[in-house]
């Protein structure tokens, strides 16, 4: 059986969707599965790790990939820049890994001009309340910056309509397996088919 191309899916949400849950719960059950590693500018936090949780670069070194044109998509967030570099997606996709990229509608947007076959994924949560429940039961943020959080997901949310499959975060392992299934369904399309089964349909068609 040959081996495939593997398939590039972009998640979006609003804070407090359970984006960042619903992904790393995925990478524990699928080997042939990993998130992107995005570079950005800003300093580590406590636990965060080089190359594990981001690739952590200077301003210059940033700005000198953005001139190679080394980005699938960046963007500049206050006075920090954050961006997913093609060369290490292209590489895993070589490689028959399944990427995922945990981006934004904006970057979405930058990533289907450079890859229309990229399939997006946009999570909601169930409602209003539940994600305004959800940001408080962090218990790190004062009031004044869940109410920023709840606008934000609301213009967030309004780009829903750009995305391929959306996918409501009702019950956690509901919505896995509804992620699950759109990458198997992926890789059963015809032209992965048609790679990964190519002795099997010669042999058959004789």
């Amino acid at each position: 059986m040959a081996q495939t191309r593997g398939n590039l899916f972009i998640l979006s949400a609003p804070s407090g969707a359970g984006k960042s849950s619903l992904i790393g719960a995925l990478l524990k059950k699928h080997s042939d599965m990993k998130v992107s590693v995005s570079h950005t500018t800003r300093s580590p936090r406590p636990g965060e790790e080089n190359g594990v949780h981001y690739h952590f670069v200077s301003v210059d070194e940033f700005k000198a990939l953005i001139e190679k044109n080394d980005f699938f998509e960046w963007a500049q967030v206050f006075d920090n820049y954050y961006g997913t570099s093609k060369q290490a997606i292209e590489s895993q996709l070589d490689a028959g890994i399944d990427v995922f990229l945990d981006i934004d509608w904006q970057g979405a947007q930058q990533v289907r001009k450079i890859m229309p076959s990229v399939q997006t994924i946009f999570i909601l949560p169930p409602s209003k309340a539940e994600l305004e429940q959800r940001l408080n039961n962090r218990g790190q943020d004062s009031a004044d910056v869940i109410a920023s959080r709840m606008a934000k997901a609301q213009s967030e949310t309004s780009h829903f309509n750009e995305y391929d499959f959306v996918i409501v975060n009702d019950d956690f392992d509901t919505a896995l397996g509804d992620i699950e299934t759109i990458v198997m369904a992926q890789r059963l399309t015809l032209s992965a088919q048609e790679v990964r089964n190519k002795k099997l349909l010669n042999d058959l068609l004789k």
